[in-house]
């Protein structure tokens, strides 16, 4: 666990990916990666914890705006 933890956020801080998508890279929940990220990493490298931190945080103030074009491409049939 402590392994897949350190790789889940050296991913996402590398690619900036969202929280989906190392999810998907990985083949485990996204339930899992944000367990991971928010709860485990903390103990075991608080240094790429706080850069991780960044990057979900980035997420989370830009997925309004994901969702929205997400839905626009859905009606508009892109």
């Amino acid at each position: 666990m402590e392994e897949r933890a350190c790789d889940l956020a050296v991913y996402m801080i590398e690619n900036r990916a969202t929280v989906r998508d190392a999810a998907k890279k990985f083949g485990v929940s996204k339930s899992t990666v944000h367990k991971d990220l928010s709860e485990r990493l903390p103990h075991y490298n608080r240094s790429l914890y706080t850069q991780v931190k960044e990057v979900l945080e980035i997420n989370k103030a830009q997925r309004h705006i994901r969702g929205g074009l997400a839905t626009r491409r859905k009606y508009k049939g892109e």
